[in-house]
C-alpha cells in the first residue's frame, strides 16, 4: 500500500493514510485523573473497567461476550479444568464478573478485557486447501491465518467448511452471537453451489428432498434447483438447515453420486459477494449485521461514537 497521502498540519511529513485525517482514538473508559506514566494510565482503565463490572452472571456467558470464544466451546474449558476464578478451578454453574480473578490456561485475564469491546462479524472467502481449526499440528493453513488480529476477544468461526470446499464463512467476536448461530434450535439456512459427478435422476432428487438415512442419522435437502452443467457434470443449488460433518457430500454419495466440487455461496441472511476475493475478508455493514444478529433473536451492537473500526477488509471495501 501506498505510504503518500496529504500532509499533516504543522509537519512535513506526509500522513500515512490515504484516506484523509485517521480518526482519534479513544479509550473506552475514560479519565479526568492526572496519570504520571503509561502504567499508571493502564491502571486507571482497569479501575474503571472494575467499577463498570455490573452484576456476576455465567462464566461461560461472561466469557463469551468478551469474545473469547462460543459458549458450548468455554464450557468444555471449564470442564477440562483450563479456568480459574479467584484461585479456584471454575466449574460448569459458576458466576463471575469483571471484577473477579480469572485466568484462563494460567494466564490472567484483564478487567477491561473481560468487559469485551464492539463486537464485529467478517465475512471470509475461504479457499480450498485452508482449514478451520485455529492451530495445525501438521502445519497446514488455517482459515484463521488470513484474519486481521482484534484487541479484544478474538474471531470465533460461525460453522466450518472441510479443507476441500470453498465459499462462504462468518467469523464474529461476539461469542453470544456464536453459540445462537450454531445451534441447531434457531435453523439457520446454509446454501450451497454443488458440482455433481454422474447421471441425476428425477428419483435421486425425490430421495434427497424427502430424505435418506446416514450413519449418524437421517437427513434432507431442504430445496434442490438445477444449475447448468454439461455431460456428466451437473451443477445445482441445495440448501438444508443443519451443519453436521461433510453432510451435504455425504447426502449426494449415500443415492450414489460424487460431489467435484462445493461452495457455500449464502449463511443465513449474509450471501457470498461476486467481489469478494478467495482469500480475503470483509466487513458487514451494519444493515446486514442487523440481519444477521435479529435471525437469532439478538439487539445488533451499537456503534461506538469515535467511528468503531478503520481497518474493515482484506481488501479496502465494504459488505
Amino acid at each position: 500500500m501506498s505510504k503518500s497521502g496529504p500532509a499533516r498540519p504543522g509537519k512535513g511529513k506526509p500522513s500515512t493514510n490515504p484516506y484523509g485525517k485517521a480518526p482519534r482514538k479513544t479509550a473506552k473508559y475514560v479519565t479526568s485523573r492526572p496519570v504520571k506514566s503509561v502504567r499508571d494510565a493502564r491502571k486507571r482503565v482497569v479501575e474503571d473497567a472494575l467499577a463498570d463490572a455490573g452484576k456476576p452472571e455465567r462464566l461461560q456467558k461472561l466469557l463469551a461476550t468478551a469474545g473469547f470464544g462460543s459458549r458450548r466451546e468455554i464450557e468444555k474449558w471449564i470442564e477440562s479444568g483450563r479456568i480459574a476464578v479467584n484461585g479456584e478451578v471454575a466449574v460448569l454453574g459458576v458466576q463471575a464478573s469483571a471484577a473477579d480473578v480469572i485466568e484462563i490456561d494460567g494466564k490472567r485475564m484483564r478487567a477491561d478485557k473481560l468487559l469485551g469491546g464492539t463486537q464485529r462479524v467478517l465475512a471470509y472467502h475461504k479457499p480450498t486447501g485452508e482449514i478451520c481449526t485455529r492451530n495445525d499440528p501438521e502445519g497446514r493453513k488455517t482459515v484463521f491465518d488470513n484474519l486481521p488480529k482484534v484487541g479484544r476477544g478474538r474471531w470465533v468461526a460461525l460453522g466450518r467448511l472441510d479443507i476441500n470446499t470453498m465459499g462462504l464463512l462468518l467469523f464474529t467476536t461476539d461469542g453470544e452471537l456464536a453459540n445462537r448461530y450454531m445451534h441447531p434450535s434457531w435453523s439457520i439456512e446454509r446454501r450451497y453451489a454443488v458440482r455433481v459427478l454422474g447421471d441425476v435422476t428425477e428419483e435421486m432428487l425425490k430421495q434427497l428432498r424427502d430424505g435418506v438415512e446416514l450413519e449418524d442419522g437421517p437427513a434432507k435437502f431442504d430445496s434442490i434447483d438445477e444449475a447448468g452443467g454439461t455431460g456428466a457434470n451437473s451443477w445445482y443449488h441445495v440448501s438444508l438447515r443443519e451443519g453436521r460433518n461433510r453432510e451435504v457430500r455425504r447426502l449426494w454419495e449415500a443415492v450414489g453420486l460424487t460431489v467435484s466440487r462445493l461452495t457455500r455461496i449464502q449463511h443465513g441472511p449474509v450471501a457470498l459477494s461476486p467481489r469478494l476475493p478467495r482469500g480475503k475478508f470483509a466487513e458487514l455493514e451494519d444493515e446486514l449485521l442487523s440481519q444477521v444478529y435479529s435471525a437469532v433473536g439478538l439487539e445488533p451492537p451499537v456503534k461506538k461514537q469515535d467511528g468503531g473500526h478503520k481497518e474493515k477488509t482484506g481488501r479496502r471495501g465494504r459488505y
